[in-house]
């Protein structure tokens, strides 16, 4: 069994192929959140893994994979083929974009998708809720017509609580000189998305760890998690960001 390369009880990273380390570990997993590489550039690292989606069905029946439109057609077949069913979607909305093209648009978003396998009963989704400062906020009567395409709504009593649902759009800041990893997400990206698909105290994979944002997300908001990286270099520096004291974590 392959040791640890971090391990502090509440988030633990090991170093290899996710490929070969993940049916070791044996892992049965809430939910995965990951980023795998997409494939579209001519970078070394920037190289499709084949058979990662298949392992995922062995890990869990819920999964977050950040990626582009190109990459999800370019390997759907590799996510329908297992079985996985595409709930929704989410953007990320950068503060600054990332595409050299000069004949696109400029590309300041990333797509995240949620993927699930059996019945969606089964899996956990709550959503999380945002402080609402509208001028709506108070009791009323929610019912009636929401529009052709919506149908009718039931009549009931709607008693506002000042929080919304989350929104599919959501703009976090790039991590831009603050970065470790070439592509890394910032934790205000990932934690919603943990909170969404992982109950609390409950188990967090990403086969893919780069920086360990996703692993520093699940425990900061009161999740464990287990991350594997191949990059030796790479590694050593999750390790190094992990092994930081958390101030303020969430329960």
């Amino acid at each position: 069994m392959t040791a640890p390369y971090f391990d502090d009880g509440t988030v633990t990273l090991y170093l290899g192929k996710c490929e070969e380390i993940a049916p070791e570990l044996d892992l049965h997993a809430d939910a995965i959140v990951t980023d795998p590489p997409y494939g579209e550039t001519s970078l070394k690292w920037d190289r499709w893994v084949d058979g990662w989606v298949e392992l995922a069905t062995s890990i869990s029946n819920s999964m977050w994979c950040f990626g582009s439109m190109r990459m999800f057609l370019a390997w759907r077949d590799q996510f329908i083929g297992p079985g996985w069913k595409m709930s929704q979607d989410i953007v990320w909305e950068k503060s600054e974009g990332t595409s050299l093209a000069a004949d696109r648009f400029r590309r300041v978003h990333e797509h995240a998708t949620h993927w699930y396998r059996g019945e969606w009963r089964g899996i956990c989704h709550e959503v999380p809720r945002d402080r609402w400062h509208g001028a709506d906020n108070g009791s009323r009567n929610k019912g009636g017509s929401r529009g052709a395409h919506l149908g009718e709504a039931s009549t009931r009593r709607y008693d506002d609580d000042g929080t919304r649902l989350m929104r599919s759009v959501q703009r976090v800041a790039n991590m831009r000189q603050r970065a470790i990893a070439p592509t890394e997400k910032p934790v205000g990206i990932l934690e919603p998305l943990i909170r969404y698909a992982c109950p609390p105290g409950g188990l967090v994979v990403d086969l893919f760890a780069g920086s360990g944002s996703t692993l520093e997300a699940a425990r900061q908001s009161g999740r464990r998690a287990v991350g594997i990286e191949a990059d030796e270099a790479q590694i050593e520096k999750a390790a190094a960001r992990l092994s930081q004291t958390v101030i303020g974590a969430a329960p």
